[in-house]
């Protein structure tokens, strides 16, 4: 008999019907948990981010830095842990050889020099190192939420195959297709596609939000870089000169 409450409805699955159900409950519930953890983590990345833009911006618009200006970053950037931003900024510096809040001048010798100092491409190609690691970082647990997105129907359709040929084996067996015989079966086809619909729509919604907001935060990153960037190229072109005139 065919239960008439969700309790009782799932209690009249089939053992295939249960498994295909419990599959796309443990997908939902992981997905949901994603989401949320996702959600929480763009959400302090735009905050920091923000707020670290902020102050530094007026030290990144200056031309001519000092080294008082590179010690202010550095220390504003280690106020901001979970900015992408300041995250970048402090591994940058670190490849300056120049002993910042304390980092040694030997910490990260960079392959690439003229001179000491670390030229243009060898900071460029650091640059995109460290904004990879970023977003692989913000785009973690995502590929899950758009494999559910895109299996999830198909499980259900699985689902639904199975109470159909369900209800035509009790045609058969019955020998009538009365409601009676017919009503189990769909109403089990039905449970199967509802539940991977209910798990594929949050997931690939979650999806391609999430992925805007990577972009977004790239796009950002991106920005500061190439801002930071032309600033430490100025600051070692005027420590360059420093050691010239000293020199002489």
């Amino acid at each position: 008999m065919f239960g008439s409450t969700p309790t009782e409805l799932i209690g009249s699955l089939g053992s295939v019907s249960l498994l295909v159900l419990g599959i796309l409950v443990g997908c939902s519930i992981v997905s949901w948990a994603i989401i949320l953890q996702k959600w929480l983590l763009f959400r302090r990345i735009v905050r920091r981010d923000t707020a670290f833009l902020s102050q530094v911006n007026a030290l990144l618009v200056q031309r001519g830095w000092q080294g008082e200006d590179l010690e202010k970053l550095m220390a504003v950037a280690r106020s901001h842990p979970e900015s992408p931003s300041a995250t970048i900024c402090v591994e940058m510096v670190k490849r300056l050889p120049c002993d910042v809040e304390g980092i040694p001048a030997s910490a990260l010798a960079p392959p690439l020099t003229e001179g000491r100092w670390p030229n243009r491409r060898y900071l460029e190609n650091v640059m995109h190192h460290l904004v990879q690691t970023q977003i692989t970082r913000q785009e973690r647990y995502l590929p899950f939420l758009a494999t559910t997105g895109n299996i999830a129907p198909f499980i259900g359709l699985l689902g639904t195959v199975i109470g159909v040929i369900n209800a035509f084996r009790e045609i058969g067996i019955q020998g009538t297709a009365s409601i009676v015989a017919v009503a189990p079966g769909v109403a089990e086809a039905l449970v199967a596609t509802a539940a991977g619909l209910f798990a594929a729509i949050p997931a690939v919604v979650a999806y391609n939000y999430f992925l805007m907001k990577v972009r977004q935060t790239t796009f950002r990153i991106e920005a500061f870089c190439l801002e930071l960037l032309e600033a430490l190229e100025g600051w070692m072109a005027q420590e360059q000169e420093k050691e010239v005139h000293v020199v002489r």
